[in-house]
């Protein structure tokens, strides 16, 4: 049973000022000049050092060095953002996953209670979205699953996979526990 998210910030967001020349430079790589920082990053960086190290995590899978195309990443991040009701986490990779190419309609498909079922997706899309599900329910993918994983993806990609499911259940929760709340011009779950 899901059970209500903080409607408030459990921690909130630290301010720049006391930020450590190193947290500031972390922040500061992920955010468009003049704008101010995410709400997650703000938060998170009341922990400088472990934040610099999952920094450089999540770079690996989300930046230049990730393997997987960034649609493929996207319906796994979506995924897992619904599976877990991280608003925050659905709401961010909304905006990153139109810029990947899904559209709207498949943005909303992600929410489907039917998943991999939900009628639109592709073979292999619907192999992402039932990835994102074996990996929330049972924390192993497939056999079959993974048959169809290996249809498309090198060993890498293969590897990548539940890492990235893995580090959005970590992100999730950590946004659902601290309260972290949705920056301004962010839309949240759709109704």
């Amino acid at each position: 049973m899901t059970q209500p998210r903080p409607t408030a910030p459990r921690i909130p967001p630290r301010p720049e000022s006391e930020w450590e020349p190193e947290t500031a430079a972390a922040v500061n790589a992920t955010r468009r000049e003049g704008n101010p920082p995410w709400n997650i990053f703000a938060t998170i960086a009341h922990h400088p050092d472990m934040y610099v190290e999952w920094w450089k995590f999540g770079g690996a899978l989300f930046g230049d060095k990730s393997r997987l195309p960034a649609r493929d990443r996207e319906i796994l991040i979506l995924r897992t953002g619904w599976n877990c009701q991280a608003e925050y986490e659905w709401a961010q990779h909304a905006v990153v996953g139109r810029r990947a190419g899904l559209t709207d309609e498949e943005i909303v498909r992600l929410t489907d209670a039917k998943g991999a079922d939900a009628p639109g997706w592709d073979p292999f899309e619907a192999t992402l979205v039932r990835t994102a599900d074996e990996l929330h329910i049972d924390s192993h993918i497939s056999d079959d699953t993974w048959a169809q994983l290996r249809t498309r993806y090198d060993t890498a990609q293969l590897i990548e996979v539940p890492m990235v499911v893995g580090q959005y259940h970590l992100v999730s929760m950590t946004l659902n526990s601290l309260g972290v709340q949705l920056d301004p011009g962010l839309v949240g779950f759709p109704s």
